[in-house]
């Protein structure tokens, strides 16, 4: 049956192995998203976090479901003990844009991965961006409030693009997190 995409263009599957090391690595990966959910730099009308660094980075080291523990599940908790009132906007909104990173870094081959990459984190900070906003629409019951922070939403969104993959290659993150999972390290 053919999906659209030519074997040439698909990837082979990243085949996870979801052991106590996996494990471990996403519950560091979660305490950080927690850790930095916990303080914000101040900005007229609230906070600017950077809990977005950490989401994406763990976003392109993980596959998908390590990605949605740790960008969602992470800053969940992080909303339930610090500022528990747009939790459920953070599980769904962080959760799907660190799922969506996850996804199409790995599982699609192409020409360039940094292309690739690129094209990631931009998808995951549009649906941060447009996520928070709707929910915070919901949440104030008010699409001002979602308006007036739309710009800090965006500069937060812009922290991770930019942070989250220079810390992943500058540190060699990537290879590190494959080697400690696969009992290489």
């Amino acid at each position: 049956m053919n999906n659209g995409l030519t074997a040439a263009r698909r990837a082979p599957r990243i085949e996870t192995k979801h052991n106590t090391r996996w494990l471990t690595l996403c519950g560091l990966f979660m305490a950080i998203n927690i850790g930095l959910s916990s303080f914000g730099l101040p900005v007229p009308g609230g906070h600017l976090y950077l809990n977005d660094i950490v989401i994406v980075a763990a976003a392109l080291i993980l596959d998908p479901l390590g990605a949605f523990l740790v960008g969602g599940v992470g800053a969940f908790l992080g909303d339930f003990f610090f500022y528990p009132l747009p939790m459920f906007v953070s599980l769904a909104t962080h959760g799907i844009q660190a799922m969506a990173i996850s996804h199409l870094v790995h599982n699609y081959q192409g020409e360039h991965k940094m292309r690739r990459v690129i094209f990631a984190v931009l998808v995951g900070a549009v649906i941060m961006v447009v996520g928070y906003s709707l929910g915070r629409a919901y949440v104030y019951s008010t699409p001002a409030y979602a308006w007036i922070k739309l710009p800090y939403e965006i500069l937060q969104a812009l922290f991770g693009v930019i942070c989250g993959p220079f810390l992943v290659w500058k540190w060699k993150l990537d290879d590190l997190a494959r080697r400690m999972i696969d009992g290489d390290y």
